[in-house]
């Protein structure tokens, strides 16, 4: 679990940030601006075309906008961030910047704070989402990330780990079992930018059908969403969501199943009646607002994205 012990130290940081929130604009209802996330499977293009990495720059503002990068996820930082420099630089970006977001007394930083506060889109990379987490649960850097995407209205990235944090219950840990078995999938408490959907990532790479399922079974109330390789799922809060990138995303909605979950050990194997599944190639886009002519007829697919689309909590 998540530690949430805070030094006396950690206690003089946070009141010392606490006054840079004031930076952002206060907003009211109708004019607060949704904000956008790039959700990706892992393994992202960035030697060739790099159109995932190119769809976060505009999603961001252009070449010019301030695209930070929260490395936080990775046991080699160094390495990581020199692998994005070099592939966004070579997409024309003007003003890129790792945010110095290592540790959890970091995430207590003024500086750390104002460089999150002043993006105009943020990237959180790979590594291990136990880590990420574990350095910025409810601290004033995670504050002001969700200060940025709910009032400010950014595009916030993620990708592998930096993409199983978006929900709010995060796929701590699990194995794919070759067939659905109960509790092989654990949980932790993620960023919640997604609050109505547990994330998966390297889906069909890793043959991840199963443990998405089996996380479904222990929390039937949301969506399973599992994310290809090189594939992106951008959301627009309250709108719409589009598939972009190499592969696909899967939709798992079992809201109405019925399963022998309650009635089964540890590791036994799940039987799971009416689950719903939406397979959404790159290039699918569906607005949450906008009907379509032929809505009725994918009513449970719009059911699911009008799901999808709602924010997490603005913890702020």
């Amino acid at each position: 679990m998540i530690s949430k012990r805070i030094s006396r130290r950690s206690l003089v940081q946070f009141s010392a940030a606490a006054g840079l929130f004031s930076m952002l604009p206060h907003v009211e209802g109708n004019n607060r601006v949704n904000g956008k996330l790039l959700i990706i499977g892992g393994a992202e293009d960035r030697q060739n075309e790099k159109e995932i990495l190119r769809n976060f720059i505009e999603l961001s503002g252009g070449i010019h906008a301030k695209l930070k990068f929260i490395l936080a996820a990775s046991s080699e930082p160094a390495s990581v961030w020199a692998s994005y420099s070099n592939a966004f630089k070579n997409l024309g970006a003007t003003n890129i910047e790792p945010i110095a977001l290592l540790s959890r007394e970091d995430a207590h930083n003024p500086d750390v704070v104002s460089n999150i506060l002043s993006a105009d889109g943020i990237f959180m990379t790979g590594g291990d989402q136990n880590r990420l987490m574990a350095e910025i649960w409810e601290t004033p850097a995670f504050r002001a990330i969700h200060q940025v995407f709910h009032i400010k209205g950014i595009c916030i990235a993620g990708t592998s780990a930096g993409a199983a944090v978006m929900s709010r219950q995060m796929i701590a840990q699990g194995q794919a079992p070759i067939i659905t078995e109960k509790d092989v999938v654990s949980f932790d408490i993620g960023l919640g930018l997604v609050s109505m959907a547990i994330i998966d990532q390297h889906f069909s790479q890793r043959r991840r059908l199963t443990r998405l399922l089996s996380a479904l079974a222990q929390r039937p109330d949301l969506l399973g969403v599992g994310i290809d390789e090189n594939t992106g799922l951008v959301i627009t809060v309250n709108e719409s969501i589009e598939v972009i990138g190499a592969g696909a995303v899967t939709i798992l909605d079992g809201r109405e199943m019925i399963s022998n979950y309650d009635q089964i050990e540890a590791q036994e194997k799940l039987e799971l009646l009416g689950v719903k599944m939406h397979l959404l190639p790159s290039g699918s886009r569906y607005s949450a607002k906008i009907p379509r002519a032929e809505e009725k007829r994918i009513a449970s697919l719009m059911n699911a994205i009008s799901y999808l689309v709602l924010p997490g909590p603005a913890r702020i």
